[in-house]
């Protein structure tokens, strides 16, 4: 018996061995061009058809051609993610792949690029290829090589080349079809696994890194010629460098090759470091399947530790030798992992995402366990209050995910890579997956998810495998129903929310209600404490509506549940419940200067000081009042009180907020605020004004779409101060109900917004509408475009011109635009343009429209930021016959919406460039908000 399971163990070892030496085969011989960054590439591919199909094309990847374009998936996702540079690239800076023959060896092949995506290529055989059958093909074609300043892959303003998915490769065939991908800047390219031999021949003065093993180098007259080879890669990295920067570290596991920087550690430091972490690693997942493995500064770049550690040397809380110990942990693991696990990349992504994040939360608290998220300023004791400052290393992951979560932005896990917007790719659920398999780690507990970790590692390491592979295993080593992990963490947004509904206690026991605030099941812990010490942990599960139970005290002063944060739950203010009070609250108030983590454990107030100006009040101090952390909630408070120096009085504003998300409907979130403001408008009068209101937003179902849209309706009261400066007729008190719709569609190469507004007071109704549309052409010319139009319904203030709609400028009777000097008719305050309702800029007459007005307005870029900008309308007052009103000048677009300036050149006043007073004439936008230019740099991100 035990001679025949012998047998049976050896064939069986056997015959994967068949299997994983049964893969194509693709040798290369590539002559670097280095004037033109170019490749001349002859490739000869024998194709295995490992399939039980008969297939009659063959499906290449051809990623580096996706550069060629800028409406190529890669093109279109730089435009959605506002990353402008690649739009306005020169054909210089573009990679391509042309000049392509390809043939069996005796006839040349049909081939064609796939409509629509133009970075795969489709071969004709010339004969259907059976199952198990092999045919040859051959390549020849040039690679023009992209610049790196897209991606961080291509060749840099040093002559380096930085190569990965540049060359021609088989895609995957799975499920009886070729998985067809193309590039979109993902590192997740699911090529056929392969053998190369790779031949590299270089001018004199260049050098050669790869992950591939070097077989020889020959060098003949200052030109060197390179030799590598692999076995069973889906891909693999070149380097060609003008200095050799790459070290070597060897230990007993793997030989690394890295230019990781690391400027202030000696080479025994970085080596006790690698050692470290190679040792680790291998520990915990398994053998690397191959000898070499290289950890390149470009592979950190494209995929850094997000967080405090990307701050500049002189200001970072973490010591050098931490900062490049993360920095390799990082990006080890994610090259071990994608090296070695060949999963689909972009179905499966977040399989490699938990692996890895798992492991580096287990190596720091390991090696660093008492390491802070801020590093060493947690020893100042200035700081100490601060929940920023005192999170444990590892407790900054729930918070990237939670971010994305209170914004109702989150996503699941199982959805494919490029379905994810950018924070959720590249951070969120990166953190999440790495919490998940944690959350279940917790739960089985007995070592079950490191022990199946390193088991689906032995078992797929250097062969195809996916997601059902992974999932199979764990649900057979749990010993568990595990559905709830698969259906809910991974596969679905529902968000977990428990919290304690009634507790009562005796000396002896607790009993208690959990109550499920989202109807999502998943096991949650609970924990008793005694001095902030754990006395007992127990987890409950199926605890599907509200459930009573009760457990030994053990003198426990405090229930919490999921104490240690192990469930990814929404929100952990309402976990704790106190067995010394039963009334009134359990978290104190705590205040904290200028802004700080969310801490369930208080009552957060933040206060921060303000600087506020206008020409009537002055340079205005204050101090704002707020509870927004970086984590929002459903209830938002913003009192800012501002004393005015020139008036000597107090001034300011407030905002009060309900948030309500809505997971799973197009309509994702409706706002309940109260907002009011008391400034002066005049330097002898205020205004107060309160505006209660009501706001529908939606959006796509595909959150990468840029598409939104929103209802708000609002009721304005106003109430003003008379002043001996401002003549006008209107009543100082007044109301106005308002409607507004919004919808937009905006990226870097064309944006659509377009708005109506209704408006009804006692006195008045008037509707309006504007349609904004820019575009970018391929020839990098932008065109901006708006149409305004709108209309009185009725109107019994005729004798005053308050409620008008302006010609260039709106009146602002809502007293909702920034102006520094609303009230000013002359000097430069009087310069300050809004573009808004008529949006001429020059001044002319009619200033004021009581009846009706039609405008275009319109721009054009002549050189970078400078335009030439011209305006059209049709205006229509009571009394007055129809006017045609013009003007066109020059526009300085600086900063858009931050920093303008327009010089008017001829309007209907004439020849304004040549009048007298003309720098009267020029009008500017500056905005002092931080909020209008934070958004420039983080919409891409959202």
């Amino acid at each position: 018996m035990k001679s025949f399971k012998k047998i049976a163990a050896f064939g069986l070892v056997f015959l994967c061995g068949l299997v994983v030496q049964a893969q194509h085969d693709s040798k290369l011989d590539v002559t670097l061009n280095a004037d033109d960054n170019t490749l001349k590439v002859y490739q000869e591919l024998t194709f295995f058809n490992q399939s039980n199909d008969t297939i009659s094309t063959v499906v290449l990847n051809d990623w580096n051609h996706a550069y060629s374009e800028k409406n190529s998936l890669l093109g279109k996702r730089f435009s959605d993610e506002f990353v402008r540079s690649f739009h306005l690239a020169s054909e210089k800076q573009r990679g391509n792949t042309n000049a392509i023959s390809i043939s069996d060896g005796q006839n040349p092949l049909i081939w064609n690029r796939i409509e629509n995506q133009n970075d795969l290529i489709e071969v004709s055989l010339p004969n259907k290829l059976l199952p198990k059958q092999k045919i040859l093909l051959k390549f020849d074609y040039i690679v023009k090589v992209p610049s790196d300043y897209f991606t961080k892959y291509g060749y840099d303003s040093k002559g380096n080349l930085n190569l990965k998915n540049w060359f021609l490769a088989p895609a995957r065939y799975e499920n009886h079809q070729f998985i067809k991908y193309s590039n979109a800047n993902l590192d997740d390219i699911v090529n056929g696994i392969s053998d190369y031999k790779l031949t590299v021949n270089l001018p004199a003065g260049m050098f050669v890194n790869s992950d591939l093993d070097l077989v020889s180098k020959d060098t003949n007259m200052g030109a060197s010629t390179y030799v590598f080879s692999g076995k069973n890669r889906n891909d693999f990295s070149l380097f060609v460098t003008h200095k050799d920067e790459f070290y070597s570290f060897k230990n007993s596991s793997v030989d690394v090759m890295t230019d990781l920087k690391g400027n202030k550690l000696d080479d025994i430091q970085r080596a006790i470091v690698i050692d470290r972490i190679v040792n680790f690693v291998h520990r915990n997942i398994g053998d690397y399947p191959y000898e070499k493995i290289t950890i390149s500064q470009t592979d950190y770049d494209r995929n850094p530790f997000y967080g405090l550690n990307q701050l500049p040397a002189f200001i970072s809380p973490f010591t050098n030798e931490f900062m490049f110990e993360l920095k390799f942990l990082k990006t080890y693991t994610n090259n071990f992992i994608k090296n070695s696990l060949h999963i689909d990349g972009r179905k499966d992504n977040w399989i490699y995402d938990a692996i890895q994040m798992y492991v580096m939360m287990k190596y720091m608290d390991e090696q660093h366990p008492d390491s802070k998220m801020m590093g060493s300023l947690a020893k100042w004791k200035i700081l100490k209050s601060y929940n920023i400052i005192n999170l444990q290393f590892n407790e900054q992951y729930s918070y990237y995910y939670m971010l994305m979560a209170r914004k109702n932005l989150d996503q699941p896990l199982g959805d494919s890579k490029e379905t994810l917007i950018r924070f959720n790719e590249k951070i969120a659920s990166k953190y999440r997956a790495g919490l998940s398999l944690k959350y279940l780690d917790n739960y089985l507990e007995k070592d079950i998810v490191p022990k199946t970790v390193k088991e689906f590692y032995a078992s797929n390491a250097n062969k195809e495998t996916s997601r059902a592979d992974f999932e199979n295993l764990l649900k057979t080593n749990s010993g568990k129903n595990i559905d709830w992990f698969f259906n809910t963490v991974i596969d679905s947004r529902d968000i977990v929310d428990y919290k304690f509904g009634d507790v009562t206690k005796t000396p002896e026991s607790i009993t208690f209600q959990i109550k499920n605030k989202t109807g999502t099941t998943v096991p949650i812990p609970v924990y008793g404490l005694k001095d902030k010490q754990i006395v007992f942990k127990d987890w409950f599960e199926n605890v599907k509506t509200d459930s009573t139970f009760t457990v030994e005290r053990k003198d426990a002063d405090k229930i919490v549940l999921n104490y240690k944060n192990e469930v990814p739950e929404y929100n952990l203010r309402n976990n704790w419940r106190s067995l010394k009070v039963f009334f009134g609250n359990d978290r104190p108030y705590k205040f904290a200067f200028m802004k700080d983590l969310e801490d369930p454990n208080y009552n957060q107030i933040l206060y921060v000081p303000t600087v506020n100006y206008n020409l009537y009040d002055g340079l205005s101090p204050g101090i704002r009042l707020h509870n927004k952390t970086l984590l929002d909630k459903p209830f938002n408070f913003d009192v800012n009180p501002i004393y005015s120096p020139k008036t000597q009085s107090l001034t300011g504003n407030f905002s009060f907020g309900i948030n309500q998300y809505n997971r799973d409907s197009e309509l994702y979130n409706i706002r309940y605020g109260m907002s009011g403001s008391y400034f002066h408008y005049a330097p002898d009068a205020t205004y107060l004004k309160f505006n209660p209101s009501v706001s529908f937003l939606f959006r796509e179902k595909d959150f990468r779409d840029n598409t939104k849209s929103g209802i708000t309706l609002r009721y304005n009261i106003v109430n003003k101060e008379n002043s001996h400066f401002v003549i006008d007729t209107t009543t100082r008190n007044y109301s106005v109900f308002s409607a507004r719709y919004f919808h937009s569609k905006t990226e870097i190469t064309n944006h659509l917004n377009y708005n109506t507004d209704l408006q009804f007071s006692g006195e008045f109704g008037k509707v309006s509408g504007e349609i904004q549309y820019r575009k970018l052409f391929d020839n990098n010319r932008q065109v901006n475009l708006r149409l305004f139009a709108g209309s009185f319904i009725f109107n019994k203030t005729t004798d005053s011109d308050y409620f008008n709609f302006g010609v260039s400028n709106p009146n602002d009777y809502l007293f909702e635009y920034n102006f520094f000097g609303r009230s000013e008719t002359t000097g430069l305050f009087s310069q300050q343009i809004i573009l808004a309702e008529g949006a001429f800029k020059s001044k002319l007459i009619p200033k004021n429209v009581n009846q009706y007005i039609v405008t275009a307005n319109a721009s054009f870029n002549i050189w970078n930021w400078i335009e030439v900008y011209g305006d059209l309308g049709l205006v229509k007052n009571h009394g007055s016959d129809e006017k045609f009103i013009y003007d066109s000048g020059i526009r300085l677009n600086l900063v858009t919406d931050y920093f303008e300036l327009y010089f008017p050149v001829y309007s209907n006043n004439g020849w304004e460039i040549a009048q007298n007073r003309y720098n009267e004439k020029i009008r500017f936008i500056v905005t002092f908000s931080p909020k209008t230019l934070l958004n420039l740099f983080t919409r891409k991100w959202f």
